[in-house]
């Protein structure tokens, strides 16, 4: 997966369509989610598409999501705020200011609210996750 940053050069340098287009491309590059994990725990309430989030820990206690959505604009969505903690140990995640890391992307003023309204909800689950990974074990 490509870091936020190389993706945020992209970005810069397209406008209107072809920022829909690196969307869609950025949702085709996610590791495949396996249907048995798009569950009701796994789906992100109050998005207008379905999306499923689900955390893996790899060695080291990294964490690494698996996410889908049934919409390729919304796969495109919940790829980029994954691009942001991909990979990164629990505690960094759980700490990301994922909205400040988003800003200069602008998505509600480049797409419908009706596309960025689960948004919020997809960083929280996602932080929440991190948290309890992160937490010493007791």
């Amino acid at each position: 997966m490509r870091s936020l940053d190389d993706i945020r050069e992209e970005y810069e340098f397209l406008e209107g369509d072809e920022r829909y287009r690196l969307l869609i491309e950025l949702g085709r590059e996610l590791d495949p989610m396996p249907d048995a994990l798009k569950t009701d725990a796994t789906k992100v309430r109050g998005c207008s598409a379905s999306v499923w989030v689900y955390p893996t820990e790899a060695e080291g206690g990294t964490l690494h999501f698996l996410a889908d959505s049934n919409a390729a604009i919304t796969k495109g969505i919940v790829a980029l705020v994954i691009a942001g903690v991909q990979d990164k140990p629990a505690a960094e995640v759980a700490e990301t200011d994922i909205v400040a890391a988003l800003e200069p992307f602008d998505l509600k003023n480049q797409l419908s609210s009706n596309r960025t309204q689960g948004v919020p909800n997809m960083i929280a689950l996602i932080r929440e996750t991190a948290a309890r990974y992160a937490a010493p074990q007791s």
